[in-house]
């Protein structure tokens, strides 16, 4: 497997608490002899009173499946009495899929609860004292920030999409991260094509039915108006009962996904909350708001797009919700692990994960986390190892890198088969909040607030769907975020178009492939991170930020759909300089420079391509000579023979006519390679 360093984060993050792993762990399958100061792998900080996650011997596991009272283990059973134990329940459904769960030692993973009147660190010590227990793992809660949500104006809605756009979706031009066209009404200092590339992506693929991605976030407003088509569904409980688990997954009324907090398909996204200061720390809507990046409905008159959000026809990739937080409450690792698992059951096929651990990036290597946080960290690895798409053998897993501006990516997401996401702005530089250098993987447009005059300018931030019920929207169902929050689902939602392409054509890959795709379907970054640009800080004061320290740290660089497109088909892919002549040799993008082939005069520019980039040409000697006047993207066909000057055919003797795809890709500034 390539060893990409993956990370996550985004404006939802997690307590700063988590895993430490003592170093005299050892692997998997930690032995009942280690003294029981090893076998509590992380802290108590943060920790949910009244519960602990116990991974225990086969025998212990065996026998607590059958009875939850009785372990087995004199020793183990005289703590559980001294304790006054409420319950004993394995963490994990090993009714359903259980044999692929046990070759993760899933089965061995016991939630127990008691009264949150006992000292949760006696208990823990007492737990470890058994033979019978390997490990004791803190019941840590995630924890959710204040996310900044702005509203969209009265103008942003009354906006409409020109007859140039693709879809019809009237608020599509607002969304500059998907065909950003240097708009400095929308930030100064924005850039043409600093975008992911989706219009390009859309000519060869907008979505596919048969692709799911789970949003581990905030609930999604399911009832959104445009993302209600897009909504995954079991249909098993929609047509059920009420009240009742139709499916027999252990959920109730699980319809459009899993509230993992309560344990049961009612998904909110509007519940309040405030902290005893009185500040509201309630629903923000961002999980809406990545959903929407996502798989906003496209082409439906309303709204916005998603990147993988179809064309108007039902095509769009599915939304499942997997809901970690619900209005002040949480889900502690035990709930998230039991969120992912739904997933990996119930179809998803990628992981959507805009939450962390926060500054986990500085606490952990990849062998602490898998030691410390063995239980979310084995539901990963069983997610992973599922095949919910048709396309692809494998699940993926996403997260955002983290916005605390530090210099590495947050756990889980830098673990090294994850991938992690930095944000860039408009301009195309690195944003001031985002995490880069170690465990970071790809960038993707996450937003950025500047000044204009003496009022802050949010056009810059990514522009989604909000549910207009949460406090903070302003009774809009549209709206501005910024973070590595918002990155995120633009690198889930590329992921999305490619299996969709791939379903489509009858392609197949593995994980590791996809993981390999968006790695490298990046443009270039590192060249233009010299010197400073012109930020402001939290009071509105401007200052110089230093981009130098984000050259080569960014990840692979900024992701592209159409790039990625491009590669699972193979094509040949072409850099030009706006306003600089290319001479494009067939011998300089296939083998070597010397191929024996005779460049065709006749290669094909299709005039949407011509006008769209302002394509001139030329052709002497073999060569084309080719000038784009403007930023974007475009396929044209080349021609050459292979062996001889002339085709043969008929009463002639000659070589074969080879046409091939060649993507153009015209940048202000712009050095990638050929082959992708």
């Amino acid at each position: 497997m390539s060893k990409f360093k993956l990370s996550l984060f985004a404006l939802v993050a997690m307590a700063a608490v988590a895993c430490v792993a003592d170093p005299a762990m050892e692997g998997e399958g930690a032995k009942a002899d280690l003294i029981p100061a090893t076998k509590i792998i992380n802290h108590s900080e943060s920790a949910s009173q009244g519960s602990l996650l116990l991974f225990v011997d086969e025998a212990t596991a065996e026998a607590w499946t059958i009875d939850a009272t009785r372990s087995g283990n004199a020793q183990l059973d005289a703590i559980a009495s001294e304790i006054q134990l409420f319950s004993v329940e394995p963490l994990f459904n090993m009714d359903i899929n259980g044999d692929a769960k046990r070759q993760f030692d899933m089965h061995r993973w016991f939630v127990v609860k008691f009264s949150d009147e006992l000292n949760l660190e006696t208990v823990a010590k007492q737990f470890a004292e058994s033979s019978s227990i390997e490990r004791v793992q803190y019941n840590t809660m995630l924890k959710r920030p204040k996310v900044q949500v702005i509203p969209a104006s009265d103008e942003d809605l009354m906006t409409r999409a020109e007859n140039d756009e693709p879809f019809n979706d009237p608020q599509l031009p607002l969304q500059w991260h998907y065909n950003n066209k240097g708009l400095q009404s929308i930030f100064a200092g924005s850039k043409e094509g600093e975008d992911i590339g989706a219009y390009g992506a859309w000519k060869y693929t907008t979505g596919n039915r048969d692709v799911v991605v789970a949003v581990v976030d905030e609930g999604v407003k399911y009832s959104h108006e445009d993302l209600k088509d897009n909504m995954w569904v079991n249909t098993a409980e929609l047509n059920g009962t009420s009240g009742v688990d139709d499916d027999g997954n252990g959920y109730k009324d699980d319809i459009y996904g899993l509230n993992a907090v309560d344990l049961n398909g009612d998904i909110t996204w509007d519940v309040p909350y405030y902290n005893s200061k009185g500040e509201y720390v309630g629903d923000s809507g961002h999980g809406t708001h990545v959903a929407g990046t996502i798989a906003a409905v496209n082409n439906n008159g309303i709204g916005v797009g998603g990147v993988a959000g179809g064309d108007g026809s039902g095509n769009g990739v599915r939304i499942m919700s997997i809901q970690i937080f619900d209005g002040g409450g949480s889900s502690g690792i035990d709930k998230c692990a039991k969120g992912v698992e739904y997933a990996a059951d119930m179809g998803a096929s990628i992981l959507q994960n805009s939450w962390g651990y926060t500054d986990s990036g500085k606490q952990y290597t990849d062998e602490t986390y898998m030691k410390a946080c063995a239980a979310e960290y084995q539901a990963m690895k069983y997610f992973a190892s599922k095949s919910n798409c048709a396309a692809m053998t494998g699940n993926v897993i996403i997260f955002a890198a983290g916005n605390n501006a530090l210099d590495a990516a947050d756990y889980p997401g830098a673990y090294n088969e994850f991938i992690a996401v930095t944000a860039t702005g408009p301009d195309g530089y690195p944003t001031t909040y985002t995490n880069y250098k170690a465990g970071c993987n790809v960038a993707a447009p996450g937003g950025e607030t500047i000044k204009a005059g003496a009022n802050w300018s949010y056009k810059g931030n990514v522009y989604s769907t909000l549910p207009s019920e949460t406090e903070g929207t302003d009774g809009k169902d549209y709206g501005y975020m910024a973070g590595t929050s918002m990155a995120c689902p633009h690198v889930s939602g590329v992921a999305a178009l490619v299996l969709s392409y791939a379903l489509d054509n009858g392609i197949t890959l593995t994980n590791t492939e996809l993981y390999d795709i968006l790695a490298s379907s990046v443009r270039n970054i590192d060249d233009s991170l010299t010197g400073s640009v012109t930020r402001y800080n939290y009071y509105g004061s401007e200052y110089q930020f230093n981009l130098q320290p984000y050259k080569g740290n960014m990840g692979t660089g900024k992701l592209d759909a159409t790039l990625a497109i491009m590669n699972l088909r193979g094509a040949t892919c072409v850099p030009v300089i706006v306003g600089q002549e290319f001479a494009f040799r067939v011998g300089d993008f296939m083998g070597t420079n010397d191929i024996n082939v005779t460049m065709v005069k006749d290669f094909v520019i299709p005039e949407d391509v011509k006008e769209r980039l302002g394509i001139t040409t030329d052709f002497f000697n073999n060569t084309i000579y080719l000038e784009c006047a403007k930023a974007g993207i475009g396929v044209i066909t080349v021609k050459y023979i292979a062996g001889g000057k002339n085709v043969g055919g008929g009463a002639n003797t000659g070589g074969k006519l080879i046409e091939k795809e060649v993507v153009i890709i015209s940048r202000e500034n712009n050095d990638n390679g050929a082959w992708l």
